[in-house]
């Protein structure tokens, strides 16, 4: 099985730490069972330069966000922007196939809503979320949401 393919942005280290640990996590159960596959994911930054993505992916984007209560009174998006960037780049966002979301779960009704706009914004589903770094609870859950909509997509 060709490997789950992820884009992402870590501003603090964050989504960062997460992948990490999601993609050990589907290290080992690939070891396990071949059939299971494994994670290639790609860091956007504000240096990226946009290429143009050949296979379906997902996004997985963490919350920042200034201004407003993001309900009623509005936000701007702060600090992800250039992965939004290079998803509408070229022919980029009919590729992506789900959003995943991280935030902290004391912003209430802002928790995760970067990755409910991007999910929107791109005609995404929004697949699943986690708080912070995540846990190996979350790595578990997640890969199995992805594993899933990843072979259906690929089939």
């Amino acid at each position: 099985m060709t490997p789950i393919n992820i884009i992402y942005i870590s501003i603090e280290g964050n989504t960062r730490a997460f992948l990490k640990l999601l993609t050990k996590y589907a290290q080992q159960q690939h070891a396990l069972n071949p059939e299971n596959p494994l994670i290639k994911a790609k860091e956007i930054s504000d240096q990226t330069i946009p290429a143009k993505e050949k296979q379906p992916f997902f996004v997985f984007v963490p919350t920042y966000l200034t201004g407003g209560n993001g309900i009623d009174s509005g936000f701007t998006e702060i600090m992800t922007n250039a992965l939004g960037e290079y998803i509408a780049d070229g022919n980029n966002a009919p590729k992506c196939i789900g959003v995943v979301g991280s935030g902290n779960r004391n912003f209430n009704e802002q928790y995760c809503l970067t990755a409910r706009k991007y999910a929107k914004q791109f005609a995404a589903p929004f697949l699943a979320d986690y708080e912070l770094r995540g846990t190996n609870q979350d790595a578990e859950r997640i890969y199995d949401i992805l594993k899933k909509r990843w072979s259906a997509v690929n089939a």
